[in-house]
């Protein structure tokens, strides 16, 4: 009887055996957690869907408006950077909507030797209201207590303009200061978790959200196929990552500069050429700007490979083209912008192996990872225990929410 839920794929859906049926929550994550701990993972989703509801394992779209208002002329805005995202080209568009483009947004890249200029950057910036953006503050270690210094006694109320912000971008770095995380409007914006969440981003974010730019396009049947093609092929090189050496040789930081460069080549040679230039495309899109970064010559044929399944001519002339096995992924019909958004979010939030093109046991060591992952950081939240006499971590946990509480207005 144990035996079907040790086997199966999906265990943490099964049935118990006999008077086991009846553990739901917490005591049928324990059992899981016992019998298949590879798929703890997708059973606390369930549990915190069934408990909480879904809008809590859904990553939120990134909110740059809401983290600004947040903020005010002397509290730096910190991007905290993660492998393959990109929050300039977000950061610049912003700019542009709230009328803080061109000009009055400069950046600088920091480095060896660009601390003086930044701080001059900062200096003008101060009281002309403009705005400055350093970025990769974690290559310039050297200059981190200078630009600690400047925070705490240059960019004061009384000398500021109340429209200055200053932009940081940073990899995590036991080297930042303190002060300037504990101060600032601390922002992330890691690639989604999941072929469904990635896909999803990238419909919902800047240049495909944008209504004009969707419909802009002389050929607009053949564009939205290939535009949901090539959102599937970003979502898979991002996501076999995650598969170790198994995904790929080297974990490239594929990005989305590189879907969205891409985007706007597919709508630029489709309204320039009368027929469909794939195999123009193809160059452009897997030998430069995602091709660009591949060093294994196994990765890049690998990458051609999955390119050949969204570039080719049955995408274009099938309705309902198959992008996997199974039934789940296909480019759906052409339709409105949120016929495309409905399709996705139907998708499943697990991706089976197959997707990628891998046997269903490469899930197992990335799901085993996952969990301990998981644990970790619950463990790491666990205050240390003390000697005798002092309180359980349980009452800790209770007397800080219960002081929060007494807080809150």
């Amino acid at each position: 009887k144990w035996k079907i839920i040790y086997d199966s794929a999906k265990p943490h859906k099964e049935v118990l055996p006999d008077q086991w049926n009846s553990l739901n929550g917490m005591d049928h994550l324990i059992i899981i957690r016992c019998f298949r701990p590879d798929k703890i993972i997708p059973a606390v989703q369930d549990f915190i869907t069934t408990m909480m509801g879904k809008t809590f394992i859904e990553p939120p779209t990134f909110d740059l408006a809401g983290s600004y208002h947040d903020s005010h002329c002397c509290a730096p805005l910190i991007f905290i950077l993660s492998p393959g995202a990109d929050p300039m080209a977000g950061l610049l568009k912003f700019a542009d909507d709230i009328g803080m483009g061109g000009e009055s947004t400069q950046t600088i890249s920091l480095g060896q030797g660009q601390g003086p200029i930044a701080a001059e950057m900062i200096e003008s910036a101060l009281g002309s209201g403009t705005w400055v953006v350093l970025q990769n503050c974690h290559l310039a270690t050297s200059w981190m207590p200078a630009l600690e210094k400047i925070t705490e006694e240059v960019i004061i109320p009384e000398n500021t303009n109340k429209s200055f912000r200053l932009w940081l971008t940073s990899y995590p770095s036991d080297k930042f200061p303190v002060s300037i995380l504990q101060n600032g409007v601390k922002m992330t914006n890691e690639p989604p978790k999941g072929l469904r969440a990635n896909m999803l981003r990238s419909y919902l974010n800047d240049p495909i959200s944008d209504t004009v730019f969707f419909t802009s396009c002389n050929k607009p049947e053949i564009w939205q196929k290939l535009l949901f093609g090539l959102c599937f092929f970003h979502a898979l090189v991002q996501e076999r990552r995650n598969f170790g050496p198994l995904g790929w040789n080297i974990p490239y930081e594929f990005n989305e500069s590189d879907l969205r460069i891409s985007t706007r080549q597919i709508q630029m040679f489709l309204n320039e050429y009368e027929g469909v230039p794939l195999e123009a495309l193809t160059y452009l899109t897997g030998e430069c700007n995602y091709g660009g970064r591949v060093t294994d010559d196994k990765d890049r044929r690998l990458l051609l490979s999955l390119l050949s399944i969204v570039y080719n001519d049955n995408l274009i002339h099938e309705d309902h083209y198959k992008l996997a096995p199974g039934e789940d992924y296909f480019v759906p019909l052409h339709g409105s912008y949120q016929s495309y958004i409905d399709y996705l979010r139907n998708l499943p939030a697990v991706a089976h192996p197959e997707v990628f093109g891998l046997h269903e046991n490469a899930d197992i060591t990335k799901d085993n990872q996952e969990t301990n992952q998981l644990f970790d950081g619950v463990l790491l939240t666990l205050p240390r225990q003390s000697g005798g006499g002092a309180k359980s971590p349980q009452e800790v946990v209770e007397d800080l929410a219960a002081d929060i509480l007494s807080k809150l207005p």
